[in-house]
């Protein structure tokens, strides 16, 4: 069998295993709360009656074993049952929620991508110089603030001083793409200085290590130009640690939204998460931490994936 796709399967076995333990974490974690749902939804007036049509309604009768083989079973076919707050069947507002999402995570991430590369390569090629330090410190700086801080700074300057950009990105199921892409780059460019610096460092330190190789001298023994090495010497070879942290940062625009969504009122999963926890609808927390979960463990097995492929090496760890 071939080792590449040996190596796969197995990574694809782990990240199902760690999924299924994610999902007995995330029902633990809410059978666990205090107190009786049917009980904290209707509130203390309701009458017995009440609470023990609610109780059949949304199947909690039956044992915890029962709910969670019943609640699992459901969220593998995409049914992830019914909203305690409006009665609605979950799949259907938080579809079109996730597909926010991940559009804002795209969006982010084709912006992010080529500037932390680009600039990643032109920090290694200017090694210690003014410019290195300056982009280095600038960077780090972007990622010691916290997103909310980045949010309502980049809103002041670019909404309430300068009137470019809305400060809330209300974007509607039926926008087209040139209105997502302006009412969502507030949104995007926050994601975008917050992974940032992460990926350009790492694509520096990356080809950093490579430079003083032996092959790397021989190329500069040859005459070639330094820029020419690291783009194309270096580089290829600088790529499964670049991926690794390209993928897990892009992890985190996913599954880190959830503040930016609430600065900017973006209809994404991370704004369905905080109105659940308001309303204490505990199904559609489950489904959102589901979702969540599951796109980091995803993109987390991509990257040990696309890591492997980039450098067979890896393969035969020493």
């Amino acid at each position: 069998m071939n080792p590449i796709l040996t190596i796969v399967t197995k990574r694809l076995l782990i990240g199902l295993l760690t999924l299924w333990i994610v999902t007995v974490i995330i029902f633990a974690a809410v059978e666990l709360l205090p107190g009786d749902i049917a009980t904290e939804m209707l509130g203390q007036a309701a009458n017995e009656e009440t609470v023990a049509a609610f109780r059949e309604r949304f199947n909690l009768n039956g044992t915890v074993f029962e709910r969670y083989v019943s609640w699992l079973a459901g969220a593998a076919t995409g049914d992830f049952g019914v909203s305690l707050a409006n009665q609605r069947p979950i799949s259907e507002f938080v579809g079109q929620r996730t597909a926010n999402t991940f559009f804002l995570a795209a969006y982010a991430a084709a912006i992010s991508v080529p500037i932390a590369v680009v600039a990643g390569m032109m920090g290694a090629l200017y090694n210690g110089s003014v410019f290195d330090r300056m982009l280095s410190s600038s960077t780090l700086a972007a990622i010691s603030f916290p997103e909310f801080f980045i949010a309502y700074i980049l809103i002041l300057v670019f909404s309430v001083s300068l009137g470019w950009f809305p400060s809330l990105a209300n974007v509607d199921a039926d926008a087209g793409l040139g209105e997502r892409l302006y009412k969502t780059f507030l949104p995007a460019m926050t994601l975008t200085l917050i992974v940032l610096a992460y990926m350009m460092r790492m694509t520096r330190a990356a080809i950093l290590n490579l430079l003083a190789l032996p092959y790397i001298e021989m190329a500069h023994l040859k005459g070639i130009k330094r820029w020419r090495v690291i783009a194309v010497h270096a580089l290829p070879n600088a790529l499964a640690p670049i991926i690794n942290v390209i993928a897990l940062n892009l992890a985190y625009l996913i599954v880190g939204v959830v503040l930016v969504e609430v600065v900017f009122v973006y209809p994404g999963l991370g704004q369905v998460l905080v109105d659940a926890v308001s309303n204490r609808d505990v199904t559609v927390v489950q489904a959102a931490c589901l979702i969540f979960a599951a796109t980091y463990i995803l993109l987390n097995l991509l990257a040990d994936i696309l890591s492997i492929i980039a450098n067979p090496r890896l393969l035969h760890p020493r």
